[in-house]
């Protein structure tokens, strides 16, 4: 019998350093974030191909620095054209959310946006913290959060997740026993509602 080999621990992850998407026009986007948003740009790179695939494909990367020291950052492909929505994915599921100190620095920076032309959702309540939300010029979902919750209180919450994540998919394999079956047809729903209050709007 061969041994199995000893695997390295994994490194220790200290924080997020980047997300990159396309952007449509890169000072559109830069006005966006930095005039609005108040995050400077931070750093270019621009090249004709792609370092970790080696393809043909001209670009200007650029990045906009947080508080903590990561990143956000797009490409400028030189087509003028936005990132196509996933066509299976409701628009509010795929989304980026910035952590602000306070409730007041919310409000605030929807009054910015809102004065630069921008839509914005909320504040909204999630119980352990409120949230903002808008769409950046490239289409994205960004939000807003500022945590109401202490460090106990997540430490208490983060004790049952697993518990619940497991629950889950046990109820999903059984969904998905059913629905090979023909007798689930609508989609699974979670065995609790963490948010009671929230009734669907209607759509007239």
């Amino acid at each position: 019998m061969t041994a199995t080999p000893t695997l390295p621990p994994p490194a220790p992850i200290q924080q997020l350093h980047h997300f990159a998407y396309k952007a449509k026009d890169a000072e559109e986007t830069r006005h966006f974030y930095e005039d609005l948003l108040g995050l400077p740009l931070f750093h270019i790179i621009q090249s004709d191909h792609v370092p970790s695939t080696g393809e043909y494909c001209p670009y200007t990367h650029f990045f906009f620095r947080l508080q903590d020291g990561s990143f956000i950052a797009f490409f400028d492909l030189g087509d003028d054209e936005a990132a196509l929505p996933s066509p299976n994915t409701p628009k509010w599921v795929n989304h980026i959310s910035f952590r602000v100190n306070t409730v007041q620095e919310l409000e605030d920076t929807k009054t910015r946006l809102q004065a630069g032309g921008i839509e914005v959702l909320g504040v909204t309540d999630h119980h352990i913290f409120k949230s903002i939300y808008f769409f950046d010029p490239n289409g994205i979902r960004l939000e807003l959060t500022a945590q109401l919750a202490d460090e106990v209180h997540m430490m208490e919450e983060s004790k049952t997740a697993h518990a619940r994540l497991a629950a889950w998919t046990e109820r999903k394999q059984q969904w998905r026993r059913e629905r090979a079956e023909g007798k689930a047809v609508d989609p699974l729903k979670p065995q609790q509602n963490d948010r009671p209050e929230v009734v669907a709007r209607s759509l007239d």
